[in-house]
């Protein structure tokens, strides 16, 4: 098949045929049932897969831009839900030339960043924490490398990707807030390939290609630091380590015409040492087997046995004081789904998982001091979901009910609690018994209506549950958290999220605008009480209060798909507010990662003569935070009185990055330069404020100033690419 006709094939399918050409590479259900005019029935398209017809070529992700590009986002059927495109993410300026998944999110609508350096995101009023993350069907956690200066992630060996904002199928669930799906790319049945990139802060490699002549296909891939080359070579920093690498892996066995293997794996580790102060190591292992078998060409079936395993390690020494800390979060899944599609117009889609959960929330050593707290948690899930197209394709209605059951388990120590938070009682149950079950019900409704071919309503409702929330001392996503899990004290997040949009696009395809609100409640929100920090005490569930929160706003975007000159525009206003027992006397107050506006333009454009050119700039609110109102001298010191919570801003964020590359293609190999400029205005944006006394003789005739701590300015990079 030439490239010609692959691309003309392309250009025809719909965005639902090119999703479902991921599953049967070995990849997602999401988007399988989803049907709209494309004139190639997907009958054809799995034929061609079973023969081996249809293959990756390096074209091909840019023809899925194009294909994306004429009503994707009319005709979408889930509202709140974002198709990332690779291609297109992997052209947009990057800090230290390390392309980020993460980070490109950062710039689409209702996402926003923490700030420079933290690898954590925000959808829709939830913070990071409430977040969930799947690579290929595994949970990862804290995916990001040197505390989150950017992703574990590499690009090299991403498929597809899709960000659900809360408002998602009955067979996700984890987050409260949102949930991002990553499928490993599946390697080429028919040539081999191999990709290497050098950067300023690391080296990664990519290789895949055809095992056999049956149709089966391996992808390879890893990235790798080499600070620690340069840091051994100071003698001033010699005996400091600053490391990290990743690796992922795909293997794809067709067994028959019917039946799909896939094998795939991840590992992310970093290790972080300053001598004689502190040493700190988190690591992140995934694996899945997944087993895709098709009945005809109008039922499916995929079983899959995934595992993950979270681990943070922490070491701190001052003078004769040590403390060692040690987490963990480990799981292994079963789960088993159908899909039933009598005609193209109606799908059913049901399953089952179940989960069983390590949790380590926190283990330390002070001194001869040795505490840990340590539980198992079983869920398990059923669900039915029903999609179908009515009144000649122009409405679509896709309806789910998922049901959870959530039970911590015995043989860990368990306690009771006052309301002030101080242990009444302990108790250790019977290993492996129920100590109490949740049952949780989660309803989910997503329906588009085209008015014409151009102009779409849409509007969804979805209530989503997290049995496993991480609890930080502050907005930003670090290492450091300590989970809270469901338990008898700790009942399970649950977030209720009622959206509606509006989609224009022009007839060719070349502009799109949407316009979507959406209002969230969210119950069992818990956080730290007055005075506690994640350290104060080994049972974390006595340092934490719970209570609501909610969340409203719009995003407007408009995308310019096709020409010379692309990219989008994306604006998000959103209020977020908490009530939480003890804090601020029960009143509503603003939420931390509350931020008003928040508005990124993304341009691309193609120069020719092999160049193409990208810039972003962003504009953020300044982070909620709370200022001192007042000041008294104590023992020759100074120390304030606060405000009420989170009332005092932050200054404002904002940045400008700009990148160019410049290609040259001879036979089968591309050469790639990428120059990036980061913060291009050299703006030094907040990342800490702090408080200090200035001038005057004692604490009453001093002046309270405020002390911004920012972490880049103007940053240049430069990384090569060699395709083959």
């Amino acid at each position: 098949m030439t490239t010609d006709r692959i691309k003309h094939q392309y250009m025809k399918l719909h965005l639902a045929c090119v999703a479902l050409l991921w599953l049967m590479a070995g990849g997602d259900m999401s988007a399988m049932s989803v049907h709209d005019d494309a004139d190639t029935p997907v009958a054809l398209l799995q034929d061609s897969l079973r023969q081996g017809r249809v293959h990756r070529q390096d074209t091909l992700t840019e023809v899925v831009v194009t294909s994306q590009g004429t009503s994707r986002h009319v005709v979408d059927q889930q509202i709140g839900v974002e198709k990332v495109d690779v291609a297109t993410m992997s052209r947009l300026p990057a800090m230290f030339g390390e392309r980020d998944i993460i980070k490109s999110l950062q710039l689409l609508p209702g996402v926003k960043q923490e700030g420079d350096g933290l690898g954590g995101y925000q959808v829709r009023g939830g913070t990071s924490a409430q977040n969930h993350i799947l690579l290929d069907g595994a949970s990862v956690y804290n995916v990001g490398h040197l505390m989150g200066l950017f992703s574990s992630f590499n690009d090299d060996a991403m498929g597809n990707v899709e960000l659900f904002k809360g408002l998602m199928a009955a067979r996700y669930s984890g987050g409260s807030s949102s949930l991002l799906n990553i499928v490993t790319r599946s390697g080429d049945i028919d040539e081999h390939h191999l990709t290497a990139s050098v950067g300023l802060l690391s080296a990664k490699g990519e290789a895949d290609g055809p095992m056999g002549k049956g149709g089966s296909s391996y992808l390879v891939a890893g990235r790798v630091s080499y600070l620690d080359f340069f840091i051994k070579g100071t003698p001033k920093y010699s005996k400091n380590t600053l490391r990290f690498y990743d690796a992922n892996a795909r293997l794809n066995f067709r067994l028959s015409d019917a039946d799909q293997l896939s094998v795939a794996l991840f590992h992310s580790s970093d290790r972080i040492d300053v001598e004689k102060m502190l040493a700190t190591q988190w690591t992140n292992t995934s694996g899945s087997l997944s087993w895709l078998h098709t009945r005809g060409t109008h039922s499916y079936a995929l079983t899959q046995l995934v595992g993950s395993d979270y681990t943070t390690k922490q070491g701190m020494e001052m003078y004769s004081f040590s403390v060692n800390m040690k987490g963990y979060d480990r799981q292994v899944t079963l789960r088993h789904q159908q899909t039933w599609q009598p005609v193209d117009a109606h799908a059913l889609n049901f399953g089952g998982e179940t989960t069983l959960m390590g949790l380590q929330s926190g283990e330390w050593r002070i001194q001869a001091t040795h505490e840990r707290e340590k539980r198992d948690i079983w869920v398990s899930a059923l669900w039915l979901q029903d999609d179908m197209s009515l009144w000649q394709r122009r409405l679509q209605l896709s309806a789910g009910l998922r049901c959870e059951w959530i039970a911590p388990l015995g043989g860990k120590p368990y306690y009771t609690l006052d309301d002030q938070g101080m242990i009444t009682g302990r108790f250790t149950p019977k290993r492996w018994s129920v100590v109490k079950t949740y049952t949780c019900l989660q309803p989910r409704l997503s329906l588009t209506w085209r008015l014409t071919p151009q102009v779409s309503v849409k509007a969804g409702y979805s209530r989503l549950v997290q049995s496993v929330q991480p609890v930080r001392n502050s907005s930003m996503s670090l290492p450091l958290d300590r989970l809270a899990f469901t338990s008898n004290n700790v009942k399970p997040q649950t977030a209720d999220q009622v959206a509606a949009g509006l989609t224009v696009a022009t007839a060719d395809g070349r502009w799109d605008w949407t316009a979507d609100g959406y209002w969230k409640r969210m119950q069992n929100v818990y956080d730290f009480r007055e005075g506690k920090v994640f350290t104060s005490d080994i049972e974390i569930e006595q340092l934490i209060t719970g209570g609501r929160g909610r969340a409203y706003g719009m995003e407007l975007a408009v995308h310019k798909n096709k020409g010379a000159l692309t990219g989008w525009v994306a604006y998000t206003l959103s209020w977020v507010q908490n009530q939480i027992d003890g804090i601020m006397d029960g009143r509503w107050y603003t939420a931390p990662n509350d931020r008003r506006h928040d508005l990124a333009v993304v341009m691309m454009a193609e120069l020719g003569k092999g160049w193409t050119v990208a810039s972003t700039w962003r504009y953020t609110t300044g982070q909620a935070m709370t200022a001192p109102t007042g000041k008294y001298e104590l023992s020759g010191e100074t120390h304030y009185y606060f405000g009420p919570r989170n009332e005092s801003r932050a200054p404002a964020y904002h940045r400008l990055d700009l990148s160019a590359a410049y290609s040259t293609r001879k036979g089968r190999a591309t050469r790639t330069w990428t120059f990036g400029l980061f913060n291009v205005y050299n703006r030094y944006n907040p990342f800490f404020v702090s408080f200090k006394e200035q001038g005057g003789t004692d604490t009453m005739s001093s002046d309270t100033k405020a002390v911004v701590t920012s972490i880049f300015g103007i940053v240049p990079t430069v990384s090569f690419t060699y395709k083959y």
